[in-house]
């Protein structure tokens, strides 16, 4: 990670994926004993991603919406199908622009360099 003007910057990797409509997953502290918690940022999808997919490629975007999610399961059901039962939306917010995303990370006290890719985690979702 390196720093830009004092601000975090994202791993080059991370931030392409970002760019390239792709989930990440940050595991975060459970709200208690038995609880394990995850904040996903999803990008938003528009219209010119859906042409770009029709026409078999994948379209950058350095101006995405980003909506990020809290999410504080029952460590006990992680594993299976039934993962929602007994989880809560800590938090829930969307962002424009990759600037605010960092200032949304900033504000519940995540950095670019938690975040991997879902399959590199145990979210559930």
């Amino acid at each position: 990670m390196t720093m830009d003007g004092g601000r975090p910057r994202w791993p080059s990797e991370k931030l392409t994926a970002l760019r390239l409509g792709r989930r990440l997953v940050a595991e975060a502290p459970g709200g208690g004993p038995g609880r394990r918690a995850f904040v996903d940022i999803r990008p938003v999808m528009a219209e010119s991603d859906s042409d770009a997919r029709r026409q078999g490629w994948t379209r950058s975007d350095r101006d995405r919406t980003f909506r990020l999610e809290h999410w504080d399961y029952d460590a006990g059901q992680l594993d299976g199908f039934d993962h929602d039962i007994g989880s809560v939306l800590v938090r829930a917010t969307t962002v424009a622009g990759e600037a605010r995303l960092v200032e949304a990370l900033e504000a519940w006290s995540l950095r670019p360099e938690q975040f991997l890719h879902p399959w590199q985690t145990d979210d559930p979702r």
